[in-house]
């Protein structure tokens, strides 16, 4: 008898418990939405030592058994083998691993991702899947389990600055857009990865395809069992990157469509040409069974061709995410925002959403009725509690987009040490609902989500406790809009 971890799932030993999980806290959804996700998983410490011996690669029960002996020297060996089939059986019924009579057995029971298994998708309606009960998130439990000890579990690292496009909207000055991380930097930071228990990682840039060793760092990624997504324009897409890609059923990668004219979407990324190679690359990645999310903001030049982005991509079987929300430049600069929209076009595109969407409206009232139960001593956001980036010079700094903020680099300190002692991430995490006090007593915060990076970037000298007013009225029209609908 043969037995593997499946390919899409996630174990980490933690001592105490050990913790596995498909991809479904870190990957993109699914286009067609069917619940299929298996979930998670605690098991006990002798149980975490019974996994630690199960890998990706399918093994021989008794090679397994004689792994755990190892750590039980004063049991039986047959009552370990007696228990590792009863144990393993039940993880195989939860759908965490596959067993097989032969090798090929076990790995063809591993099944992968695959567009040909979705069901067809072709009008917007779909667009948003409607909500729906689910079991408590990984953050949620290592919360209540550490004790509200913040964990890493999320990590976005820019592997370079450097892009080939030069979109409009971008909070990322192209000057700015310098230079590669370094190699050795790299596989460093995924040591300390290991170390730190971190679950996913964002690989992106710039465009990261641009780093001369771009399939080495996925290939590593990989070695470490780690949730990767990749957020690129795919312009750069080559064969090697696509058959590596393929190869880790943990991948999936982001990319931004703006619109199918390509007048329209060449103009937003100034680059000509750009709609044919995105295009031609996402079809790549379909062909070849690759996860893909197809992002699409919302911005001046394309408010009026955006849904032709989301039909197209309902058509492939393609999850699409759409906002309007755009951030100023990370320097302070403000020149990117003469692409955002307006609120009268605002407006219109929250209302085109519930049309089109029957899970939005029920999305937006969830959400504003679990606002009720913030508190002044709930924190901000998950910045520097669940997550946090780094940049290509080995900067670390809280979220997306927050460059102007530094709390270390990872060049010179380790990241655990920056994660654990920062002055800076201190003052983040030390911060509460209660130190945004207009926000505490404004009627619309219910249909609001506090955001420091919007407040910063924006701010003349960066102060992230300065609310922004843009999205004060932003509030404003999602409350009155969810009012119509609900009289």
């Amino acid at each position: 008898m043969y037995f593997k971890r499946k390919s899409n799932v996630i174990f980490r030993n933690y001592g105490a418990f050990g913790y596995i999980t498909d991809n479904r806290n870190f990957g993109y959804t699914k286009a067609d939405n069917q619940g299929s996700d298996i979930g998670d998983k605690i098991v006990s410490q002798s149980g975490a030592i019974f996994l630690s011996a199960l890998g990706e690669k399918a093994q021989k029960l008794d090679s397994i058994v004689n792994k755990i002996h190892k750590q039980f020297s004063d049991v039986d060996i047959e009552t370990i083998k007696s228990d590792t089939v009863e144990f393993f059986s039940i993880l195989e019924q939860d759908g965490f691993i596959v067993s097989g009579d032969i090798l090929q057995e076990c790995d063809k029971n591993d099944f992968r991702f695959s567009y040909k298994n979705l069901s067809p998708i072709n009008d917007i309606a779909s667009c948003y899947p409607a909500t729906k009960d689910v079991s408590k998130s990984t953050q949620d439990f290592l919360n209540e389990y550490f004790k509200d000890e913040p964990r890493l579990t999320n990590l976005q690292i820019e592997i370079t600055s450097m892009c080939n496009e030069r979109c409009v909207h971008c909070y990322i000055p192209h000057d700015d857009k310098l230079g590669h991380i370094k190699t050795d930097l790299f596989f460093n930071i995924l040591e300390q990865c290991k170390e730190m228990k971190v679950l996913h990682l964002t690989l992106t840039g710039g465009e990261p395809m641009l780093h001369h060793n771009f399939v080495d760092f996925l290939k590593k990624c990989k070695e470490y069992n780690l949730s990767v997504n990749v957020l690129s324009n795919l312009t750069l897409l080559t064969d090697e990157i696509v058959e590596e890609m393929k190869s880790n059923s943990l991948l999936g990668v982001q990319v931004s469509l703006y619109s199918m004219d390509p007048e329209i979407h060449d103009a937003i990324t100034q680059t000509k040409g750009s709609l044919d190679l995105t295009i031609n690359a996402i079809l790549r990645l379909k062909e070849n069974d690759i996860p893909l999310q197809i992002s699409c903001p919302i911005i001046e030049e394309n408010k009026n061709s955006y849904k032709d982005v989301l039909k197209w991509a309902k058509e492939h079987n393609f999850h699409v995410t759409y906002d309007y929300v755009l951030i100023a430049g990370c320097d302070n600069t403000t020149d990117n925002l003469r692409s955002r929209l307006s609120f009268n076009d605002i407006e219109q595109v929250i209302n085109g959403k519930i049309a089109d969407e029957p899970g939005y409206l029920e999305l937006l009232e969830k959400e504003a009725e679990d606002k009720k139960n913030i508190t002044p001593n709930d924190i901000v956001c998950s910045v520097c509690h669940s997550s946090i980036c780094i940049s290509d010079n080995g900067n670390v700094y809280p979220c997306a987009g927050w460059q102007g903020y530094v709390v270390g680099n990872v060049d010179k300190e380790s990241l655990k040490d920056i994660w654990n002692n920062s002055r800076n991430v201190q003052y983040l995490r030390g911060l509460r609902k209660r130190d945004f006090p207009k926000c505490m007593e404004c009627s619309e915060k219910e249909y609001c989500t506090m955001c420091m990076v919007r407040n910063a970037n924006e701010h003349p000298s960066g102060n992230p406790l300065v609310v922004n007013d843009f999205f004060c009225n932003v509030a404003k029209i999602n409350k009155e809009i969810m009012l119509k609908k609900a009289g």
